[in-house]
């Protein structure tokens, strides 16, 4: 049997298979520390420039534009601030990976503090990692039931 020499360089399959495993790695770094409240963490997974996307919404203190890893990773913390902790909920149901992109669906639930009322509903979020760090925060929920829980 002969043996075809090869180039040393990992075929494009494997290429794409590691940037996946890459990106896996990364989304799921950024989920642990989310879950610990880290945000230091946080903001060394996010990218200096990040291309952040939330539904503005003039009624929720935690939704407003960022752009830098400081103001990505300052969302975890005022969410907290904003939310009664022990009725957060959030689940993933569905974690897509395809090279540097993520895609993250599930569930997510909460009480606002300043009002005791609820919000619900679906969500997903569409991450980008590149060179190891969260380039792209595209999230889309339920945003109605959000301002709905926020005005008294």
């Amino acid at each position: 049997m002969a043996v075809k020499p090869t180039s040393g360089k990992p075929s494009p399959a494997a290429d794409a298979s590691s940037v996946a495993e890459a990106t896996r790695a990364v989304v799921a770094a950024f989920l642990a520390a989310r879950l610990a409240g880290d945000t230091e963490q946080i903001a060394a997974l996010f990218a200096d420039e990040v291309d952040w996307l939330l539904a503005p919404n003039p009624v929720v203190p935690w939704i407003r534009p960022r752009s830098t890893a400081a103001e990505c990773a300052a969302q975890s913390a005022e969410l907290a601030a904003h939310t009664v902790p022990e009725d957060a909920r959030a689940s993933v149901d569905t974690f897509l990976v395809d090279g540097t992109d993520a895609v993250l669906m599930g569930h997510l639930s909460g009480t606002v503090r300043a009002t005791g009322k609820s919000f619900a509903g679906p969500f997903a979020l569409h991450l980008t990692v590149e060179d190891g760090r969260v380039t792209r925060h595209h999230l889309y929920e339920n945003s109605l039931s959000i301002a709905e829980a926020c005005t008294s």
